[in-house]
């Protein structure tokens, strides 16, 4: 079963402000006060009117390696140590009074750290009133005969103001004075204290232009304190206890129906003078919380607020009493705040309630930074983000004027000595950004459609009935049974009616006289009275009528103004859009233009390194150009040098195909001549005697070469082979590297190549040969009599001009294994001696090998053939 819910209560809407988009920046003014000595350090400088220079201490700079530098910080006015009171209040506190009496509000407070002059700018001392004393002698100065009865005007409990008629105010004033309760203006000025007796001298009297003599005013005070984020009444009367002492109560913030923050219950007092103002003041301000620390011995431990507020209301269409009307009573404000100093403990050493009073400061002035600095950004940047006015009681307390209208002026008080250079700097920079901040420019009231100079008129009637009556004799302020007494005394006088004869006719015929005189002259007054009774009635009703036509004249005039109004509110309100809109679009374009500066600057150092790149890669196609023209050279040569190598081949295989056909023929002969001689053979000739030798071919046309492998011979162009088979140099200390090809066959014969220090690889590479000075290379193949044969090729490494390896052939060994005991290859013409004489001689031609059973040793640039030519590969060049 659902329960009903409660229906909540809507909320009522404000009333319609008229629309304002004109906006000024905080006013920030910055005062500098004196040394308390002039040995102490400074780190202020005065630049001009409106700059000041804040220098780092040495100390400070030694300390932190010259981090701290000269800055400079602009204000709209700064003041130095020689500036008077007077003038502060000139520049800073005047223009908020003067829009106080024409019904605008505003606020004015004191910034800084502790000790810096704060509570003697806002308050003063004897002979130099603050800002708080003069702001009162100005608003009484101005408004001192324009003021209303008090109570008059009535305080209600919602911040708003009631209007009382004359006898209601009479009788409030009644019940004051038996009460006693209400402060009252005193007589002299020996009733206050010395030290606010003589505040302002007569000659720095102000007073204020173009105040309105048709409105009445009344002005109210009230006095709070903020203190570990509580609202107190300073005002507020406590009983007294002399057993148990009650703690004062804290107040709560409300917000009434126009959205205006204010203390509800706070106390506001009916002030009609200076005097009674400062009597005020000092009954609240002995109430406020001050304490002894270690830098201030009167150490303001609280945010005070000083509000003054001034009702205004215009007067009857008489001139004489205030309207009753409460929509048009207009109540404006003015706030002077002394916010209490920024500290650190550990220079004030602040213990129990002490520490926690200047945790509680600090982190409201914390608060107050922040909701600056989220302002500022909101405006500059267009965002919305949401201010944090509630989690302070002084920020929250001052919502509507940064939300709402009125103007907002902050003094900055710094102390220039050394010690609180790091406080001040925060205080500047605060400061800096506060100036950035725009509030709402406050609009003027509406003008209420009477006639001015009401009061003057009703005045000048005054005197002038006051001065007829006064000619006449007669009563003087309104005295209405004298006036008649003097007109009955203008009438001839009534003679005596006594009859003592029957017979006296002259009595009665005088009395008829006298009473007829009377008549006639009553019948004069009547008509006289009557002709100017309908004379006036003439004239009222002709007034009449042409009030009527003046005011259908002032209905039209009031249509056609709503109208104006409207399409007024409608372009402002379209100005306000397209102003939201240039922001938004100015805050975009500022983007894009970073963009744009971001996107210009790669382009510049892509285009940079495209430049680069193309340089390159010219000097790339250069050199590739040049290497096609280097390898087309190389391959020419090797063309034309294996054109060479093919025809020397040529020649050589015909050469030993002749030697081989040479050789059978002669084999032929000898095995013809030898079947011939086993015909006719002869006992005695049973020895064989040694054949003849056959005749050798020529050197240049019948030499058989020397059979050879299956690879190319280098053809040998040196000096000839020495005798002796020359040692092998893998016997010093040099580094190899031994290149043994994956499809050598392992011979396991006892006596193998040995290469101490050398590193072994089936591939040369670049990374091998850059770390070694001797190359070798393992080649087998198989020689003519079907034996393997090994052949070391050995050459040295050097660094090539281009940054790489190449290997330089210079010497071959030759190793060949042999089996004895396997029987020859070699064809044998017969097993006789002169059968082995003929194979000795045979073999002695043909067993190549056994002629060249030492290895080929080649000089230094040698042509080897191609397939003995190993070069490394060259280094690639970073680009």
């Amino acid at each position: 079963m659902l329960r009903p819910t409660k229906g909540k209560t809507p909320r009522r809407p404000a009333p319609k402000r008229p629309y304002n988009n004109q906006k000024d920046p905080v006013g920030v003014y910055c005062r500098v006060r004196p040394l308390g000595s002039d040995d102490e350090e400074c780190c202020i400088e005065v630049i001009s009117n409106t700059t000041i220079q804040l220098h780092a201490p040495d100390g400070l700079k030694a300390n932190r390696n010259g981090e701290y530098k000269e800055t400079q910080y602009s204000f709209k006015r700064v003041f130095g140590i020689k500036t008077t009171q007077i003038e502060l209040f000139e520049d800073v506190a005047k223009p908020l009074v003067d829009d106080l009496i024409h019904g605008k509000n505003g606020l004015l407070f004191t910034y800084g750290v502790t000790g810096s002059g704060k509570t003697y700018t806002m308050t003063g001392s004897a002979g130099q009133g603050g800002l708080l004393p003069r702001s009162l002698d100005m608003i009484f100065n101005s408004i001192g005969p324009f003021q209303a009865k008090r109570f008059v005007f009535k305080p209600d409990d919602k911040n708003g103001m009631e209007v009382q008629n004359q006898v209601d105010a009479l009788l409030e004033r009644q019940k004051r004075d038996s009460q006693q309760t209400v402060p009252r203006t005193p007589v002299t000025r020996q009733r206050l204290d010395p030290e606010f007796a003589d505040m302002i001298r007569p000659d720095e009297a102000c007073r204020a232009d173009g105040v309105d003599e048709d409105s009445s005013y009344s002005v109210f005070v009230s006095y709070i304190e903020i203190y570990n984020n509580y609202i107190y009444d300073l005002l507020e009367d406590t009983p007294a206890d002399p057993l148990k002492a009650k703690p004062p109560q804290s107040k709560i913030l409300r917000e009434d129906q126009n959205h205006n923050m204010y203390v509800a219950g706070c106390t506001e007092v009916e002030v009609k003078s200076t005097d009674e103002a400062f009597d005020v003041f000092w009954k609240g301000q002995k109430k406020r919380r001050i304490a002894n620390t270690q830098l201030n011995r009167e150490s303001s431990r609280s945010h005070s607020v000083f509000v003054i507020k001034l009702a205004q209301a215009p007067l009857d269409a008489d001139g004489d009493n205030v309207l009753q009307d409460k929509n048009q009573v207009a109540v404006s404000q003015l706030c002077l705040v002394d916010l209490a100093g920024s500290e650190r403990t550990s220079r004030t050493r602040a213990e129990g309630n002490r520490l926690r009073e200047a945790g509680n400061i600090n982190q409201s002035l914390m608060t107050l930074r922040t909701c600056i600095e989220v302002l500022r950004e909101n405006q500059m940047c267009g965002t919305n983000k949401m201010v944090p006015y509630r989690d302070s009681k002084v920020t929250h307390f001052f919502k509507n004027y940064f939300d709402g209208e009125g103007k907002v002026r902050m003094v900055v008080c710094v102390n220039p000595k050394a010690d609180d250079y790091e406080e001040t700097l925060l205080v500047m920079r605060f400061a800096e950004m506060t100036q950035e901040v725009e509030v709402a420019r406050p609009v003027d009231r509406p003008i209420c459609g009477f006639t001015p100079g009401r009061r003057q008129r009703n005045l000048a009637f005054k005197d002038e009935l006051t001065r007829r009556l006064e000619e006449r004799g007669g009563p003087v302020d309104g005295e209405i049974p004298a006036a008649l007494t003097q007109l009955l005394q203008s009438l001839p006088p009534l003679p005596p009616v006594e009859i003592s004869d029957p017979s006296d006719d002259q009595t009665l015929p005088r009395l008829i006289e006298v009473l007829e005189r009377r008549h006639k002259i009553r019948q004069s007054v009547k008509e006289e009275y009557d002709k100017t009774a309908n004379m006036l009635k003439a004239r009222l009703q002709e007034m009449d009528g042409s009030i009527m036509s003046k005011e259908n004249y002032i209905h039209e005039q009031r249509g056609k103004l709503s109208e104006k109004d409207k399409l007024i509110q409608d372009q402002k309100v379209e100005i306000e859009r397209l102003e939201k809109n240039s922001k938004m679009l100015e805050y975009k374009i500022d983007i894009l233009q970073k963009t744009t500066n971001i996107y210009e600057e790669d382009k510049r150092t892509l285009q940079h390194e495209l430049e680069s790149r193309e340089h390159r890669l010219q000097r790339e196609v250069s050199d590739k150009k040049r290497m096609e023209a280097r390898m087309q050279g190389m391959v020419q040569d090797a063309k034309h040098q294996w054109e060479k190598e093919c025809e020397r081949r040529v020649n050589a295989k015909q050469l030993e195909m002749q030697n081989k056909l040479w050789v059978k023929d002669e084999k032929l002969k000898q095995l013809k001549a030898i079947v011939t001689e086993c015909k006719v053979e002869r006992p005695e000739a049973l020895t064989p005697r040694p054949p003849e030798k056959p005749q050798r071919p020529s050197r240049e046309k019948d030499r058989v070469p020397a059979k050879r492998s299956h690879s190319p011979s280098p053809v040998p162009t040196g000096a000839p082979v020495r005798a002796h088979h020359r040692r092998s140099h893998s016997a010093g200390n040099e580094r190899w590297v031994d290149h043994k090809p994956v499809t050598n066959v392992d011979l396991d014969t006892v006596l193998q190549p040995n290469l101490p220090n050398a590193i072994k690889v089936s591939t040369p590479s670049e990374k091998a040969l850059s770390k070694c000075d001797k190359y070798v290379l393992t080649h087998q193949e198989v020689a003519s009599d079907g034996e393997i044969q090994t052949k070391l090729i050995k050459g040295e490494v050097f660094k090539t001009r281009g940054g790489g390896q190449a290997v330089q052939f210079t010497d071959i060994e030759t190793l060949k294994q042999e089996n004895p005991t396997a029987p020859s290859r070699k064809r044998r013409s017969s097993e006789t001696h002169g059968a082995q004489g003929d194979e000795n001689a045979e073999g002695g031609w043909t067993d190549v090998e056994n002629r060249c059973s030492v290895a080929v040793e080649m000089r230094a640039g040698s042509n080897l053939g191609p397939g003995y030519q190993h070069h490394g590969y060259q280094k690639r060049r970073k680009p």
